[in-house]
């Protein structure tokens, strides 16, 4: 595994929490390559929204905030359901078809969820990703794509589906079926009301889960404080 991908899954997963401090020295260290490649992880990850400069030295892992979960979802509503209307209209059967095989494999994803196995969660997580990253391939808009890019906050959409319990994947999984309907059938608003309750659906699941007390966003389990 490269460093920038070593070091974003440390922070998916939760190894390194939010408020870490990271230094291009001790990140070396613990992969046991030289600063050049850490370097350029460190400017990927920063662009990707992961990591913010420290004020003296280094950088440290964000921290997202009730209120930013909340902006990074309702953003994303918008432009994922625009997306999906704009897919409807522009899909090609083939792209159509690779919604289908991604569908199907995050359906498969869910059969094999294993709460105790952190890779089966970052397999539906990927899995839900890939779905939708066809929706936003199908719509042909480049600069749509670049503005939800910067949306998809990866360790947030992980820990969503570390709560979710097997009801809330399949309900899920039965929206992505009515987006791929409404695509399928070219029915821009149709695709653009099921993709915007998608995603409300998923920040309130997220909201409900931060708001209890016994929860640590970050953590790998319940914690009862």
């Amino acid at each position: 595994m490269n460093p920038y991908n070593a070091i974003k899954n440390a922070i998916i997963i939760g190894e390194y929490e939010p408020g870490t401090r990271l230094t291009e020295e001790a990140l070396a260290e613990s992969l046991q390559v030289s600063r050049t490649p850490i370097r350029d992880a460190i400017k990927q990850l920063e662009s990707d929204g992961l990591i913010i400069p420290y004020k003296r030295r280094g950088y440290i892992v964000k921290e997202f905030s009730i209120k930013d979960i909340r902006q990074i979802y309702n953003l994303r509503a918008l432009l994922e359901s625009h997306g999906a209307s704009e897919a409807a209209l522009n899909r090609t059967d083939e792209e159509l078809e690779r919604m289908r095989e991604k569908n199907t494999a995050y359906e498969q994803a869910i059969t094999k969820l294993e709460r105790s196995d952190i890779e089966t969660i970052k397999n539906i997580q990927q899995a839900n990703q890939d779905f939708h990253e066809e929706i936003f391939k199908a719509a042909k808009n480049e600069h749509l794509r670049a503005h939800i890019a910067k949306l998809v906050v990866v360790p947030i959409i992980f820990r969503s589906f570390y709560w979710y319990n097997e009801r809330q994947l399949l309900r899920s999984l039965e929206v992505h079926k009515t987006i791929l309907k409404a695509i399928e059938n070219q029915e821009p608003e149709r695709a653009k009301i099921a993709m915007q309750e998608h995603i409300y659906q998923g920040r309130d699941d997220v909201l409900i889960q931060l708001n209890k007390p016994q929860i640590h966003l970050w953590k790998g389990e319940a914690i009862n404080d």
